[in-house]
């Protein structure tokens, strides 16, 4: 059984693209300069180059098979719910040890205003 050319082309098409998303990603990482301006565009580019090999799996293997293959979805799912959560955590970190260093013009830790405790 095998898949017509159309599907092919645009299968090989969206992964030809994911590892431009990936390619240009690294080389545009090289020259960001600080740790948190690397944090968050490497981050999308690899969202978006997992969602063109998920949607390449989902066209290929769909016209393989029977029906919808929507499994591949499952990647896209997982990957909507840990990158933003690993973001900010990469963050929190990261803030955490540039506070501790004493590096200049970090931002100072979040404290709760004076007078708003409930210690009435």
């Amino acid at each position: 059984m095998n898949a017509s050319f159309w599907v092919e082309a645009l299968v090989a098409l969206l992964l030809v693209l994911s590892g431009v998303f990936v390619l240009v990603s690294a080389l545009g990482f090289t020259f960001l300069r600080d740790f948190f301006l690397r944090m968050h565009p490497p981050a999308l580019a690899y969202t978006i180059a997992t969602w063109c090999v998920s949607i390449a799996g989902i066209v290929y293997f769909s016209a393989l098979g029977d029906g919808l293959a929507m499994h591949h979805l499952l990647i896209i799912i997982m990957l909507c719910v840990t990158v933003p959560v690993t973001t900010v955590v990469l963050a929190r970190v990261a803030l955490f040890r540039r506070r501790m260093a004493g590096v200049a013009n970090t931002p100072p830790a979040l404290t709760p205003p004076h007078g708003s405790d409930s210690e009435e």
